[in-house]
């Protein structure tokens, strides 16, 4: 991609962009076009980044190997039936793979139904009993954290770290060798 094409791009990115600097979205366009190498059009469709280059960039980059994990953005990660819908049932089986089972009188599943209604109140904000990806997206911008409440469906904070140091290179910076 030429400089007056990247500036463009860049430009234009960064204007609808409130989490990345201009610097940032640049390297990332840059990370991109290394990936993918030429990026061509068929039929109005923009042929880039195929799903088994994605999946071994998720692998080798950020060490993540769930298939469910990396087939699916966070939110399909969570509709397990795929109907556009987080249910009770799904919130439930979901809780309860990812908390400690702890010894104690109580029976588990009690306390994962709690979980589950605590949730409810939190996201659902239509109030009927499951949560939409509206439901889901508003309540993750109103707290970031909710973003994995089912359990994890991003990269470890590590592999993040490592990831934004390595890209993320001041290019006048000097390499001590």
């Amino acid at each position: 991609m030429n400089r007056k094409k990247l500036q463009k791009l860049t430009d234009s990115l960064t204007k609808n962009c409130k989490h990345f600097s201009k610097f940032e979205v640049k390297c990332l366009i840059n990370l991109f076009y290394n990936l993918v190498g030429e990026v061509t059009e068929r039929q109005g469709v923009i042929i880039g980044l195929d799903r088994n280059a994605f999946r071994n960039i998720l692998h080798g980059t950020f060490g993540m190997t769930d298939d469910m994990i990396m087939d699916r953005d966070c939110f399909e990660v969570f509709d397990l039936n795929g109907d556009s819908f987080i249910s009770k049932e799904e919130m439930f089986h979901m809780l309860k793979n990812s908390l400690l089972k702890q010894p104690s009188e109580e029976d588990p599943d009690e306390g994962i139904k709690d979980l589950v209604e605590i949730t409810l109140k939190k996201m659902d904000h239509d109030h009927d009993g499951k949560l939409s990806f509206a439901d889901y997206e508003q309540a993750v911008r109103e707290e970031t954290l909710l973003l994995e409440a089912f359990g994890p469906c991003l990269p470890d904070p590590k592999s993040q770290k490592e990831f934004e140091a390595q890209v993320f290179k001041d290019p006048n910076e000097f390499n001590e060798v």
